[in-house]
């Protein structure tokens, strides 16, 4: 796939995605969507990626929804909604369902379904003057698929004040509630990222993946099946390659 509505490229086993329509403030349309999906499978294939980074070209983020598309929706019966609504699903899916980190880079607003997006990564940083918001409710719309993901990153209560006021909070309030990870000053947030993710890239990326995968695979399952399941991971992450040079390594230097 040739992509026209953002940019891939990989560099010392990190893949960047940078949405790529600054005139429009990154908002999503179907074009896009699918571009998402081809780059987030490409990356997630190759070997030789460590780590995936999202972020946006221009001010902001990502501004959710595009106008055209918000127009087309008007025009859709019962079933052509239900599938435009799980093509959004289907992208989150595969992004859960990818082995690498995928970690988001958020400057200016990520709003709606721009802001689900962000969610949907594994870790999101920001600049200090980023702005967050579901606001789909302002027009009588609901963040429906996005719900499932900010109920488990923030408490119940936060979740419905973030998903039924629809007002935009601070990185630093983002950063307080637990809906991301890391703030940094404007003017360092490259750097940051930067570091941040080459971070990643030295950890273990058998470790790494089964970590993501067992994080979001016990999820509102009961506390004992959880702990069985971290037995079958514990057991496969032992028969790994790296753990095996991870511990020889560790046991010779404290010989």
């Amino acid at each position: 796939m040739n992509h026209t509505r953002l940019i891939f490229k990989i560099d010392n086993s990190i893949a960047r995605i940078t949405l790529n329509r600054p005139e429009k403030r990154n908002a999503l349309d179907f074009e896009l969507i699918a571009e998402l999906k081809k780059a987030f499978h490409d990356a997630g294939s190759n070997a030789a990626v460590k780590a995936i980074r999202l972020d946006g070209a221009g001010k902001d983020f990502c501004a959710g929804m595009d106008l055209s598309v918000l127009q087309n929706i008007q025009q859709l019966d019962v079933m052509e909604n239900i599938e435009d609504a799980k093509s959004l699903m289907d992208l989150i899916v595969l992004m859960r369902k990818t082995s690498k980190p995928i970690v988001a880079v958020v400057q200016g607003r990520a709003l709606a379904g721009g802001c689900g997006l962000a969610t949907a990564c594994d870790l999101i940083l920001a600049a200090r003057s980023a702005q967050f918001a579901y606001t789909e409710t302002k027009v009588g719309f609901v963040p429906a698929i996005v719900s499932a993901l900010a109920r488990r990153a923030v408490s119940e209560k936060r979740a419905f004040e973030l998903l039924a006021l629809a007002e935009p909070i601070t990185a630093i309030e983002a950063e307080r509630v637990g809906l991301i990870n890391r703030v940094f000053d404007d003017d360092s947030l490259e750097g940051e990222a930067g570091a941040y993710l080459a971070a990643l890239t030295r950890l273990s990326p058998s470790a790494v993946a089964l970590t993501k995968s067992l994080l979001y695979s016990i999820d509102g399952m009961p506390w004992e099946q959880a702990l069985r399941v971290g037995v079958d991971v514990n057991t496969l992450a032992r028969m790994t390659e790296d753990c095996r040079q991870g511990v020889a390594g560790f046991l010779k230097k404290n010989k």
